[in-house]
């Protein structure tokens, strides 16, 4: 009513009241009155701003890649971002007279797609496209410290990166490069398996051929101590046998001995006799054979006179007549001695002519 009207804001947002190009009046949410043909308004949002974003871009090796993510952001610094953004509010129209509030979002996506290109140019495909955590990170950080974020008044709240894509045909590429090595991992796994069992079952037969070595190790070593066990009762077989025959032979030298020396004693006891023999037919060579015969027929056995007897009897056989021998002689000559003596006293008994 004659050009007087009143105007409320939201909390989200800080008002300034400017009349006759002074600032009246300023604040989050304000609420006054205002004569329109000398009043304006400027208003900057308070809250964040989301500002999504989506660009290509050229890595190290030359390859094409679509960055795609979100930047958020708040105006901190009013005053500043006014003096150089148009943010003058039409009243009546309830919005702002200039694009510039939009252009602040472009404005901060050229900074970052700045500093992406940058981070990309350093980097080659593969890594780019694995380093979407790691270039957020990194813009965040450069971004905080843009010159002209500090110009503009504004103050970075968040950098996400939700993907970073090559063009259809390289991805198609990358996949098949993927595929392979995952195919080429999958085939060394299963030869490294392979490797492993045949490794293992080498481990087996050799521990088998080691354990076989053992057996027949452990079995010469007994053979051989038999061996030697059998040797050793050889040997002490033969040393005994040795032994044996050092003792025969030293009792048949013993042996030998005794009978070289009974010989000698034999030898000389015949020569003793011999010589005695010979002085006593030396002294009895002049004496009369009668006598001889009666020396030798003293201290005879009465059985001996009797087959002398007889014996003389038979020389002068010729010489005598007749012969008469009664069987009570020829009783006693076949008794004992003792009945032949009975007989010889009684020589009666037979006669001759």
């Amino acid at each position: 009513m004659f050009g007087f009207n009143f105007v409320k804001f939201q909390p989200s947002e800080y008002v300034m009241k400017v009349k006759n190009g002074k600032v009246v009046r300023e604040g989050v949410g304000l609420s006054f009155y205002y004569y329109a043909p000398t009043t304006s308004v400027v208003v900057v949002p308070v809250s964040s701003i989301d500002a999504p974003f989506m660009f290509e871009d050229m890595t190290n090796d030359f390859q094409a890649v679509t960055v795609q993510g979100q930047l958020t952001y708040r105006i901190v610094d009013y005053r500043r971002t006014t003096q150089i953004l148009n943010y003058t509010y039409d009243l009546k129209e309830r919005r702002y007279i200039s694009d510039d509030p939009s252009k602040l979002a472009q404005r901060v996506i050229n900074i970052a797609k700045v500093l992406t290109k940058k981070y990309l140019e350093r980097v080659p495909l593969k890594e780019a496209v694995q380093s979407s955590e790691r270039l957020a990170q990194n813009m965040t950080k450069d971004i905080a410290q843009h010159t002209e974020m500090e110009k503009l008044g504004i103050e970075v709240m968040g950098l996400s990166i939700l993907a970073i894509l090559p063009n259809k045909e390289t991805m198609r590429a990358l996949e098949a490069q993927a595929r392979e090595e995952i195919l080429r991992n999958a085939d060394h796994a299963l030869y490294e398996r392979r490797n492993a069992s045949i490794e293992q079952e080498r481990r087996v037969k050799e521990n088998e051929l080691n354990t076989e070595i053992a057996v027949e190790t452990k079995k010469k070593q007994i053979r051989e101590t038999q061996l030697d066990a059998e040797r050793s009762v050889k040997q002490k077989q033969s040393e005994m046998k040795e032994e044996q025959l050092r003792f025969d032979t030293a009792l048949e030298e013993k042996k030998r001995e005794l009978i070289e020396l009974t010989v000698t004693n034999k030898k000389a006891e015949a020569d003793a006799k011999a010589y005695e023999l010979t002085a006593v037919m030396k002294s009895l060579q002049d004496v009369e054979p009668n006598v001889l015969q009666a020396m030798a027929n003293m201290d005879m056995s009465p059985d001996k006179l009797i087959a002398i007897a007889f014996q003389e009897l038979a020389e002068n056989a010729g010489k005598i007549g007749q012969l008469n021998i009664t069987p009570d002689l020829l009783q006693g000559l076949m008794s004992d001695t003792g009945a032949s003596g009975s007989a010889g006293s009684r020589g009666s008994g037979g006669r001759t002519r």
